[in-house]
């Protein structure tokens, strides 16, 4: 295959037994119509948008702000960025020293944690973003922060704040980002369901391409 055909899946399966925060109520992916039985398959899906992987609007920590579906289009698309911080508990702003962000670019965080996404351990003890990291992205314009974290911070919640006050978008949940180390350059597509809600469940692609 063409390397600059390649595409990269970042995003975890949703299925019936998808994790959820917790406090979360779970989610329900149940099939309600059958083939044989009823000429088609059908499923329903109950969940919150907080589920799996997905991308938080200001609206889900900024009072007044936009929901998913106000935001620009545009903004899903942009020039990607890998952080390194595998054995880092703390996600601080020397690890940007390693990327040359610019205006609109996506910066992706990868600490390992998602190799631990279905276990209990999942939620407890996961690295998080220093607020300095989080004004550092503002200060660039920076577009998106992903993380293969279920949170960047916790409660109060300082880091969502200040991201999604400016209008920086945050994915939570990504997976496989191991699959970006040692690539020069790419690009990243997160396309979220055009959803009048607070966050909404996203497919994040990366795609190689030439520096």
């Amino acid at each position: 295959m063409d390397h600059a055909m390649q595409l990269i899946d970042l995003t975890h399966r949703f299925a019936q037994d998808m994790p959820v925060y917790p406090g979360d109520p779970p989610a329900r992916l149940e099939q309600i119509a059958h083939i044989g039985k009823d000429e088609y398959n059908m499923y329903c899906l109950c969940s919150g948008m907080h589920v799996g992987t997905h991308i938080d609007a200001p609206l889900h920590m900024i009072a007044g702000g936009k929901f998913v579906c106000d935001v620009p289009v545009t903004r899903f698309f942009g020039r990607g960025h890998l952080i390194d911080a595998r054995g880092c508990m703390h996600i601080t702003p020397d690890l940007l020293k390693r990327a040359t962000v610019c205006v609109g670019d996506i910066v992706l965080v990868l600490t390992g944690w998602s190799r631990r996404f279905g276990d209990d351990t999942y939620y407890t003890g996961f690295p998080e973003v220093e607020p300095e990291f989080a004004r550092e992205l503002v200060r660039i314009g920076a577009s998106i922060l992903g993380l293969d974290t279920p949170s960047p911070d916790r409660s109060p919640f300082v880091v969502h704040k200040i991201l999604l006050s400016a209008e920086l978008l945050i994915i939570e949940n990504l997976t496989n980002l191991e699959a970006l180390l040692g690539l020069d350059a790419f690009d990243v597509v997160a396309l979220p369901a055009k959803l009048q809600c607070e966050a909404a469940p996203v497919r994040v692609i990366a795609q190689p391409r030439d520096k």
